[in-house]
Protein backbone atom coordinates (compact mmCIF):
# COMPACT_ATOMS: atom_id res chain seq x y z
CA UNK A 1 0.00 0.00 0.00
CA UNK A 2 1.20 3.51 -0.74
CA UNK A 3 0.60 7.28 0.78
CA UNK A 4 -0.58 9.72 -0.94
CA UNK A 5 2.62 11.29 -1.04
CA UNK A 6 4.07 8.55 -2.98
CA UNK A 7 1.33 8.51 -5.36
CA UNK A 8 1.84 11.95 -5.93
CA UNK A 9 5.91 11.04 -6.94
CA UNK A 10 4.92 8.08 -8.60
CA UNK A 11 1.41 8.66 -10.70
CA UNK A 12 2.70 12.00 -12.49
CA UNK A 13 1.91 10.57 -16.31
CA UNK A 14 1.16 11.66 -19.47
CA UNK A 15 -2.50 10.95 -21.69
CA UNK A 16 -4.48 8.39 -20.33
CA UNK A 17 -1.98 5.29 -19.94
CA UNK A 18 -3.92 2.76 -17.56
CA UNK A 19 -1.85 1.75 -14.41
CA UNK A 20 -2.48 -1.12 -12.22
CA UNK A 21 -4.86 -1.41 -9.13
CA UNK A 22 -7.40 0.81 -11.27
CA UNK A 23 -10.61 -1.02 -12.49
CA UNK A 24 -10.44 -2.25 -16.46
CA UNK A 25 -12.81 -0.53 -18.95
CA UNK A 26 -14.41 -0.90 -21.68
CA UNK A 27 -13.01 0.06 -25.23
CA UNK A 28 -15.99 0.45 -26.78
CA UNK A 29 -17.13 3.81 -27.93
CA UNK A 30 -19.94 6.32 -27.57
CA UNK A 31 -20.48 8.88 -30.30
CA UNK A 32 -17.17 10.84 -30.59
CA UNK A 33 -16.37 9.44 -27.27
CA UNK A 34 -14.88 6.48 -25.39
CA UNK A 35 -16.65 4.51 -23.07
CA UNK A 36 -14.12 4.80 -20.10
CA UNK A 37 -16.75 3.90 -16.91
CA UNK A 38 -16.08 0.41 -15.79
CA UNK A 39 -18.19 -1.84 -17.68
CA UNK A 40 -21.63 -2.59 -16.31
CA UNK A 41 -20.53 -6.03 -14.65
CA UNK A 42 -17.36 -4.48 -13.04
CA UNK A 43 -19.02 -1.81 -10.87
CA UNK A 44 -19.33 -1.46 -7.72
CA UNK A 45 -23.12 -0.24 -7.16
CA UNK A 46 -25.46 0.56 -8.74
CA UNK A 47 -28.22 3.50 -8.25
CA UNK A 48 -31.23 3.74 -10.93
CA UNK A 49 -31.72 7.52 -9.71
CA UNK A 50 -27.85 8.02 -10.30
CA UNK A 51 -27.72 6.46 -13.83
CA UNK A 52 -31.51 8.62 -15.37
CA UNK A 53 -30.03 11.57 -13.74
CA UNK A 54 -27.02 10.43 -16.49
CA UNK A 55 -29.19 10.30 -19.14
CA UNK A 56 -31.54 13.17 -18.56
CA UNK A 57 -28.25 15.29 -18.29
CA UNK A 58 -26.85 13.54 -21.87
CA UNK A 59 -30.21 14.23 -23.09
CA UNK A 60 -30.55 17.68 -22.47
CA UNK A 61 -26.85 18.11 -23.76
CA UNK A 62 -26.57 15.66 -26.55
CA UNK A 63 -24.89 12.59 -27.31
CA UNK A 64 -21.70 13.61 -28.58
CA UNK A 65 -21.48 16.53 -26.14
CA UNK A 66 -18.26 16.50 -24.24
CA UNK A 67 -19.34 17.40 -20.60
CA UNK A 68 -22.22 15.18 -20.79
CA UNK A 69 -19.87 12.06 -21.52
CA UNK A 70 -17.58 13.82 -18.41
CA UNK A 71 -20.26 13.82 -16.23
CA UNK A 72 -21.28 10.06 -17.43
CA UNK A 73 -18.01 9.45 -16.30
CA UNK A 74 -17.61 11.07 -13.30
CA UNK A 75 -20.66 11.21 -11.29
CA UNK A 76 -20.75 7.78 -11.23
CA UNK A 77 -17.18 7.00 -10.16
CA UNK A 78 -17.65 6.68 -6.31
CA UNK A 79 -20.51 3.96 -6.85
CA UNK A 80 -18.71 2.07 -9.84
CA UNK A 81 -15.14 1.68 -8.15
CA UNK A 82 -14.98 2.64 -4.65
CA UNK A 83 -18.08 1.18 -2.03
CA UNK A 84 -18.53 -2.15 -0.93
CA UNK A 85 -22.05 -2.53 1.07
CA UNK A 86 -22.89 -4.95 3.06
CA UNK A 87 -24.94 -5.60 6.15
CA UNK A 88 -23.44 -6.33 9.31
CA UNK A 89 -25.65 -6.63 12.50
CA UNK A 90 -28.76 -5.89 11.10
CA UNK A 91 -27.94 -2.81 9.71
CA UNK A 92 -26.13 -1.31 6.89
CA UNK A 93 -22.48 -0.84 6.49
CA UNK A 94 -20.63 0.76 3.74
CA UNK A 95 -16.84 1.05 3.27
CA UNK A 96 -15.66 3.37 0.79
CA UNK A 97 -12.11 4.05 -0.55
CA UNK A 98 -10.15 6.98 -2.09
CA UNK A 99 -9.59 5.27 -5.34
CA UNK A 100 -5.87 4.76 -5.59
CA UNK A 101 -5.76 4.24 -1.80
CA UNK A 102 -7.29 1.29 -0.29
CA UNK A 103 -8.47 3.14 3.05
CA UNK A 104 -11.42 4.59 4.09
CA UNK A 105 -10.85 8.73 5.13
CA UNK A 106 -13.38 10.07 7.28
CA UNK A 107 -13.20 13.06 5.31
CA UNK A 108 -13.09 11.62 1.56
CA UNK A 109 -15.69 8.99 1.99
CA UNK A 110 -18.41 11.58 3.05
CA UNK A 111 -17.32 13.94 0.23
CA UNK A 112 -17.69 10.96 -1.74
CA UNK A 113 -21.25 10.28 -1.52
CA UNK A 114 -22.40 13.77 -0.30
CA UNK A 115 -23.50 14.40 -4.44
CA UNK A 116 -25.85 11.36 -3.94
CA UNK A 117 -27.79 12.33 -0.73
CA UNK A 118 -29.99 14.35 -2.57
CA UNK A 119 -31.17 11.18 -5.03
CA UNK A 120 -31.81 9.32 -2.20
CA UNK A 121 -35.03 9.45 -1.03
CA UNK A 122 -36.09 8.50 -4.33
CA UNK A 123 -33.52 5.46 -4.51
CA UNK A 124 -33.79 2.66 -1.41
CA UNK A 125 -30.62 1.06 -2.48
CA UNK A 126 -29.07 4.52 -2.15
CA UNK A 127 -30.54 5.31 0.73
CA UNK A 128 -29.15 2.12 2.15
CA UNK A 129 -25.77 2.84 1.17
CA UNK A 130 -25.62 6.23 2.42
CA UNK A 131 -26.76 5.16 6.29
CA UNK A 132 -24.18 2.46 5.81
CA UNK A 133 -21.35 5.36 5.56
CA UNK A 134 -22.40 7.19 8.08
CA UNK A 135 -22.46 3.96 10.54
CA UNK A 136 -19.10 2.88 9.24
CA UNK A 137 -18.16 6.30 9.68
CA UNK A 138 -19.35 5.93 13.82
CA UNK A 139 -17.59 3.07 14.17
CA UNK A 140 -14.57 4.31 13.22
CA UNK A 141 -14.37 7.48 15.08
CA UNK A 142 -15.07 4.81 18.23
CA UNK A 143 -12.27 3.58 17.29
CA UNK A 144 -10.27 6.41 17.13
CA UNK A 145 -11.52 10.36 17.21
CA UNK A 146 -8.14 11.38 15.94
CA UNK A 147 -7.50 8.80 12.88
CA UNK A 148 -7.88 10.42 9.31
CA UNK A 149 -7.66 7.57 7.57
CA UNK A 150 -9.08 3.22 8.71
CA UNK A 151 -8.47 -0.24 7.01
CA UNK A 152 -11.66 -2.42 6.53
CA UNK A 153 -11.34 -3.47 10.01
CA UNK A 154 -7.79 -4.97 11.43
CA UNK A 155 -5.16 -4.91 8.82
CA UNK A 156 -1.94 -3.58 7.79
CA UNK A 157 -0.86 -0.24 7.23
CA UNK A 158 2.99 1.03 6.63
CA UNK A 159 2.81 3.66 8.81
CA UNK A 160 2.02 1.33 11.51
CA UNK A 161 5.56 2.95 12.90
CA UNK A 162 4.70 6.34 12.97
CA UNK A 163 5.33 8.03 16.69
CA UNK A 164 1.81 8.22 18.11
CA UNK A 165 -0.64 5.49 18.93
CA UNK A 166 -1.37 3.45 15.97
CA UNK A 167 -3.92 0.50 16.33
CA UNK A 168 -4.29 -2.32 13.47
CA UNK A 169 -7.52 -0.79 12.22
CA UNK A 170 -6.23 2.51 11.61
CA UNK A 171 -4.51 3.05 8.02
CA UNK A 172 -3.01 6.91 9.43
CA UNK A 173 -3.12 8.82 12.53
CA UNK A 174 -3.37 12.62 11.58
CA UNK A 175 -5.29 14.93 13.57
CA UNK A 176 -7.13 16.90 11.39
CA UNK A 177 -10.63 19.04 12.51
CA UNK A 178 -12.50 17.89 9.25
CA UNK A 179 -12.17 14.75 10.08
CA UNK A 180 -14.78 14.69 12.99
CA UNK A 181 -16.85 17.58 10.83
CA UNK A 182 -17.52 15.72 7.45
CA UNK A 183 -19.31 12.63 9.03
CA UNK A 184 -21.85 15.19 11.35
CA UNK A 185 -22.44 17.11 7.87
CA UNK A 186 -23.15 13.83 6.16
CA UNK A 187 -25.67 12.57 8.88
CA UNK A 188 -27.42 16.23 8.99
CA UNK A 189 -27.95 16.15 4.95
CA UNK A 190 -28.96 12.96 4.80
CA UNK A 191 -31.64 13.37 7.57
CA UNK A 192 -33.04 16.24 6.26
CA UNK A 193 -33.29 14.69 2.61
CA UNK A 194 -34.69 11.18 3.30
CA UNK A 195 -36.65 12.09 7.01
CA UNK A 196 -34.53 8.56 7.89
CA UNK A 197 -33.49 8.62 11.54
CA UNK A 198 -32.55 5.04 12.06
CA UNK A 199 -28.49 5.82 12.53
CA UNK A 200 -29.25 8.19 14.98
CA UNK A 201 -28.85 5.01 17.98
CA UNK A 202 -27.10 5.08 21.04
CA UNK A 203 -23.73 4.65 19.03
CA UNK A 204 -24.28 7.20 17.03
CA UNK A 205 -24.62 9.71 20.28
CA UNK A 206 -21.95 8.09 21.77
CA UNK A 207 -19.43 9.03 18.87
CA UNK A 208 -21.00 12.59 19.27
CA UNK A 209 -19.84 12.92 22.62
CA UNK A 210 -16.69 11.57 21.65
CA UNK A 211 -16.14 14.74 19.19
CA UNK A 212 -17.41 17.02 21.39
CA UNK A 213 -14.27 15.40 23.87
CA UNK A 214 -11.81 15.62 21.43
CA UNK A 215 -12.49 19.16 20.19
CA UNK A 216 -12.05 20.35 24.10
CA UNK A 217 -8.96 18.26 24.57
CA UNK A 218 -7.33 20.18 21.35
CA UNK A 219 -8.64 23.72 22.78
CA UNK A 220 -5.92 22.82 25.14
CA UNK A 221 -6.91 25.00 27.56
CA UNK A 222 -4.75 23.15 30.47
CA UNK A 223 -1.96 20.82 28.91
CA UNK A 224 -1.48 19.36 25.33
CA UNK A 225 -3.49 17.00 25.32
CA UNK A 226 -3.31 13.05 24.60
CA UNK A 227 -2.22 13.69 20.72
CA UNK A 228 1.03 13.81 19.34
CA UNK A 229 2.35 12.31 16.11
CA UNK A 230 6.04 12.43 14.25
CA UNK A 231 7.05 10.08 11.81
CA UNK A 232 10.79 9.36 9.96
CA UNK A 233 10.21 10.66 6.59
CA UNK A 234 11.89 13.31 4.54
CA UNK A 235 8.79 15.40 4.06
CA UNK A 236 8.92 18.06 5.59
CA UNK A 237 4.91 18.57 6.26
CA UNK A 238 4.82 14.44 6.92
CA UNK A 239 6.00 15.04 10.33
CA UNK A 240 4.77 17.43 13.30
CA UNK A 241 7.41 20.17 14.99
CA UNK A 242 7.60 20.87 18.78
CA UNK A 243 7.57 17.12 20.05
CA UNK A 244 4.86 15.60 17.94
CA UNK A 245 2.62 18.67 19.21
CA UNK A 246 2.89 21.03 16.96
CA UNK A 247 3.77 24.81 17.32
CA UNK A 248 2.64 26.66 20.67
CA UNK A 249 -0.83 28.03 20.82
CA UNK A 250 -2.54 30.41 23.20
CA UNK A 251 -5.35 28.83 24.60
CA UNK A 252 -8.02 31.58 23.16
CA UNK A 253 -11.00 29.16 22.28
CA UNK A 254 -10.07 27.62 19.05
CA UNK A 255 -9.17 24.00 18.40
CA UNK A 256 -5.96 22.89 17.27
CA UNK A 257 -5.90 21.04 13.97
CA UNK A 258 -2.29 19.52 13.78
CA UNK A 259 -2.81 18.59 9.86
CA UNK A 260 -4.63 19.93 7.53
CA UNK A 261 -7.53 18.46 4.79
CA UNK A 262 -4.87 17.86 2.77
CA UNK A 263 -2.76 15.58 4.96
CA UNK A 264 0.06 18.15 5.40
CA UNK A 265 1.01 19.47 9.13
CA UNK A 266 -0.06 22.92 9.72
CA UNK A 267 2.71 25.90 10.70
CA UNK A 268 0.03 27.79 13.10
CA UNK A 269 -1.86 25.12 14.49
CA UNK A 270 -5.34 26.78 14.43
CA UNK A 271 -6.48 26.11 11.28
CA UNK A 272 -9.29 28.66 10.57
CA UNK A 273 -11.55 27.69 8.27
CA UNK A 274 -11.20 23.54 10.14
CA UNK A 275 -12.42 25.92 13.17
CA UNK A 276 -15.27 27.41 11.10
CA UNK A 277 -16.56 24.45 10.15
CA UNK A 278 -16.58 23.11 13.33
CA UNK A 279 -18.75 25.29 14.92
CA UNK A 280 -21.44 24.76 11.96
CA UNK A 281 -20.93 21.03 12.34
CA UNK A 282 -21.70 21.32 16.40
CA UNK A 283 -24.23 23.40 15.74
CA UNK A 284 -25.98 20.34 13.23
CA UNK A 285 -24.97 18.27 16.21
CA UNK A 286 -27.15 20.09 18.52
CA UNK A 287 -29.68 19.90 15.58
CA UNK A 288 -30.10 16.38 15.57
CA UNK A 289 -29.54 16.01 19.73
CA UNK A 290 -32.51 18.03 19.87
CA UNK A 291 -35.18 17.13 17.22
CA UNK A 292 -34.28 13.38 16.88
CA UNK A 293 -32.71 12.00 19.36
CA UNK A 294 -33.98 14.28 22.36
CA UNK A 295 -30.69 14.72 24.11
CA UNK A 296 -30.95 17.71 25.66
CA UNK A 297 -27.51 17.61 27.09
CA UNK A 298 -25.60 17.23 24.19
CA UNK A 299 -27.33 19.83 22.12
CA UNK A 300 -26.67 21.86 24.95
CA UNK A 301 -22.49 21.06 25.14
CA UNK A 302 -22.41 21.54 21.17
CA UNK A 303 -24.36 24.44 21.39
CA UNK A 304 -21.90 26.33 24.04
CA UNK A 305 -18.79 24.52 22.54
CA UNK A 306 -19.80 26.22 18.85
CA UNK A 307 -20.70 29.63 20.45
CA UNK A 308 -17.28 29.72 22.42
CA UNK A 309 -15.58 28.73 18.80
CA UNK A 310 -17.27 31.38 17.16
CA UNK A 311 -16.85 33.88 19.41
CA UNK A 312 -13.06 33.35 19.22
CA UNK A 313 -13.03 33.38 15.95
CA UNK A 314 -14.44 36.49 15.54
CA UNK A 315 -11.49 37.78 17.68
CA UNK A 316 -8.73 35.79 16.48
CA UNK A 317 -8.88 34.77 13.02
CA UNK A 318 -9.14 38.06 11.35
CA UNK A 319 -6.31 40.05 9.92
CA UNK A 320 -5.53 42.90 7.98
CA UNK A 321 -3.63 42.29 4.66
CA UNK A 322 -1.58 45.17 3.20
CA UNK A 323 -3.30 44.58 -0.01
CA UNK A 324 -7.06 42.91 0.34
CA UNK A 325 -7.76 44.54 3.88
CA UNK A 326 -9.74 42.78 6.60
CA UNK A 327 -9.76 38.97 5.80
CA UNK A 328 -9.67 35.24 7.24
CA UNK A 329 -6.25 33.74 7.36
CA UNK A 330 -5.27 30.07 6.42
CA UNK A 331 -4.20 29.88 9.81
CA UNK A 332 -3.14 31.89 13.67
CA UNK A 333 -1.85 30.54 17.02
CA UNK A 334 -3.65 33.01 18.61
CA UNK A 335 -0.72 35.34 19.06
CA UNK A 336 -1.64 37.24 16.42
CA UNK A 337 0.59 35.49 14.27
CA UNK A 338 -1.51 34.21 11.00
CA UNK A 339 -0.75 32.42 7.52
CA UNK A 340 -1.80 34.12 4.86
CA UNK A 341 -2.54 31.43 2.16
CA UNK A 342 -5.25 28.88 1.17
CA UNK A 343 -4.86 25.42 0.28
CA UNK A 344 -6.91 23.61 -2.58
CA UNK A 345 -8.08 20.68 0.04
CA UNK A 346 -11.66 21.14 1.18
CA UNK A 347 -12.26 23.01 3.79
CA UNK A 348 -10.45 26.17 2.28
CA UNK A 349 -11.23 28.99 2.66
CA UNK A 350 -12.26 29.45 -0.63
CA UNK A 351 -15.11 26.50 -0.26
CA UNK A 352 -16.47 27.76 3.38
CA UNK A 353 -19.92 29.01 1.78
CA UNK A 354 -20.23 25.78 0.14
CA UNK A 355 -19.90 24.36 3.32
CA UNK A 356 -22.54 26.48 5.02
CA UNK A 357 -19.51 28.44 7.14
CA UNK A 358 -20.27 31.58 5.97
CA UNK A 359 -22.57 33.69 3.42
CA UNK A 360 -21.19 33.53 -0.07
CA UNK A 361 -22.38 37.55 -0.18
CA UNK A 362 -20.67 38.40 3.00
CA UNK A 363 -18.23 41.33 2.54
CA UNK A 364 -15.59 39.72 4.49
CA UNK A 365 -15.56 36.37 2.94
CA UNK A 366 -15.81 38.41 -0.22
CA UNK A 367 -12.28 40.10 0.58
CA UNK A 368 -11.16 37.02 1.45
CA UNK A 369 -12.21 35.15 -1.90
CA UNK A 370 -10.29 38.04 -3.56
CA UNK A 371 -7.06 37.09 -2.12
CA UNK A 372 -7.15 33.51 -2.52
CA UNK A 373 -7.77 33.63 -5.90
CA UNK A 374 -4.59 36.41 -6.48
CA UNK A 375 -1.10 36.20 -6.71
CA UNK A 376 -1.14 37.40 -3.12
CA UNK A 377 -2.21 33.77 -1.92
CA UNK A 378 1.26 31.85 -2.57
CA UNK A 379 -0.44 28.56 -3.78
CA UNK A 380 -2.51 30.30 -6.46
CA UNK A 381 -0.93 29.44 -9.89
CA UNK A 382 -1.54 30.71 -13.45
CA UNK A 383 -0.39 28.94 -16.63
CA UNK A 384 -1.30 28.09 -20.64
CA UNK A 385 -3.53 25.44 -19.35
CA UNK A 386 -5.45 27.10 -16.62
CA UNK A 387 -5.28 29.02 -13.55
CA UNK A 388 -6.64 28.17 -9.74
CA UNK A 389 -5.77 27.02 -6.35
CA UNK A 390 -3.02 24.46 -5.45
CA UNK A 391 -1.69 22.93 -2.36
CA UNK A 392 2.25 22.41 -0.57
CA UNK A 393 0.97 18.78 -1.25
CA UNK A 394 1.47 18.24 -5.00
CA UNK A 395 4.17 20.76 -5.00
CA UNK A 396 4.51 24.44 -6.56
CA UNK A 397 3.08 25.20 -9.98
CA UNK A 398 0.01 22.20 -9.94
CA UNK A 399 -3.96 23.68 -10.16
CA UNK A 400 -6.26 21.57 -8.18
CA UNK A 401 -9.74 20.53 -9.76
CA UNK A 402 -11.02 20.28 -6.28
CA UNK A 403 -10.58 23.89 -6.34
CA UNK A 404 -11.41 24.72 -9.75
CA UNK A 405 -14.85 23.41 -9.27
CA UNK A 406 -15.06 25.05 -5.46
CA UNK A 407 -14.36 28.50 -6.86
CA UNK A 408 -17.51 27.67 -9.35
CA UNK A 409 -19.80 25.98 -5.97
CA UNK A 410 -19.35 29.41 -4.68
CA UNK A 411 -19.34 32.16 -7.22
CA UNK A 412 -21.45 33.38 -9.78
CA UNK A 413 -22.45 32.67 -13.22
CA UNK A 414 -18.91 33.46 -14.93
CA UNK A 415 -17.35 31.64 -12.50
CA UNK A 416 -19.55 28.47 -13.18
CA UNK A 417 -19.17 29.17 -17.15
CA UNK A 418 -15.10 29.24 -17.29
CA UNK A 419 -14.01 26.79 -14.45
CA UNK A 420 -16.18 23.82 -16.33
CA UNK A 421 -14.45 25.17 -19.52
CA UNK A 422 -11.13 24.62 -17.69
CA UNK A 423 -12.08 20.93 -16.29
CA UNK A 424 -13.36 20.10 -19.48
CA UNK A 425 -10.11 21.23 -21.43
CA UNK A 426 -7.84 19.68 -18.67
CA UNK A 427 -8.76 15.83 -18.57
CA UNK A 428 -5.72 15.30 -20.34
CA UNK A 429 -8.13 12.78 -22.49
CA UNK A 430 -8.72 10.77 -18.97
CA UNK A 431 -12.50 11.17 -18.86
CA UNK A 432 -11.82 11.90 -15.82
CA UNK A 433 -10.73 14.82 -12.80
CA UNK A 434 -7.28 14.39 -11.00
CA UNK A 435 -5.80 15.53 -7.77
CA UNK A 436 -3.53 18.08 -9.75
CA UNK A 437 -2.36 19.10 -13.30
CA UNK A 438 0.98 21.16 -14.34
CA UNK A 439 0.03 24.89 -14.53
CA UNK A 440 1.57 24.83 -18.30
CA UNK A 441 0.88 21.08 -19.02
CA UNK A 442 -2.21 19.75 -18.29
CA UNK A 443 -1.43 16.07 -19.47
CA UNK A 444 1.18 15.82 -16.46
CA UNK A 445 -0.66 14.95 -13.44
CA UNK A 446 -1.02 13.91 -10.30
CA UNK A 447 -3.83 10.55 -9.35
CA UNK A 448 -5.75 8.80 -12.03
CA UNK A 449 -8.22 7.33 -9.83
CA UNK A 450 -9.66 10.39 -7.59
CA UNK A 451 -13.22 9.57 -6.83
CA UNK A 452 -13.58 12.58 -4.39
CA UNK A 453 -12.86 14.69 -7.53
CA UNK A 454 -14.59 12.96 -9.63
CA UNK A 455 -18.00 12.98 -8.07
CA UNK A 456 -17.79 16.58 -7.14
CA UNK A 457 -17.33 18.03 -10.47
CA UNK A 458 -20.82 15.65 -11.17
CA UNK A 459 -21.71 17.49 -8.11
CA UNK A 460 -21.06 20.99 -9.83
CA UNK A 461 -22.57 20.00 -12.90
CA UNK A 462 -25.90 18.86 -11.25
CA UNK A 463 -26.11 21.70 -9.28
CA UNK A 464 -25.91 23.90 -12.63
CA UNK A 465 -28.47 21.83 -14.43
CA UNK A 466 -30.82 22.09 -11.71
CA UNK A 467 -30.49 26.20 -10.88
CA UNK A 468 -29.23 27.51 -14.46
CA UNK A 469 -29.06 24.39 -16.63
CA UNK A 470 -28.50 26.93 -20.28
CA UNK A 471 -25.11 27.65 -18.47
CA UNK A 472 -23.79 24.22 -19.39
CA UNK A 473 -24.57 25.27 -23.06
CA UNK A 474 -22.33 27.92 -22.85
CA UNK A 475 -19.52 25.29 -21.91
Amino acid sequence: MSTRRRFIRNSIVAGAAVTAGIPAFSSGRAGRWPVVRPAPRQRRFRSSEVESTIKEIESFLGPDNELAWLFGNCFPNTLDTTVNFSEKEGRPDTFVITGDINAMWLRDSSAQVWPYVSLAAKDQKLKELIAGVINRQVKCIHIDPYANAFNDGPGHSEWMNDLTEMKPELHERKWEIDSLCYPVRLAHGYWKTTGDTSVFDASWSSAMRLIIKTFREQQRKENPGPYKFQRVTGWQTDTVAGAGYGNPVNPVGLIVSIFRPSDDATIWPFLVPSNYFAVRSLRQMADIATAVTRDEELAADATALADEVDASLKRYARATHPDHGEIIPYETDGYYNYNFMDDANVPSLLSMPYLGTIDRDDPLYLRTRKFVLSRSNPYYFSGISGHGVGSPHTGLNRIWPIAITMRALTGNDHDVITSLRMLKNTHAATGFMHESFLKDDHSQFTRKWFAWANTLFGELVLETFRNSPDLLKEV
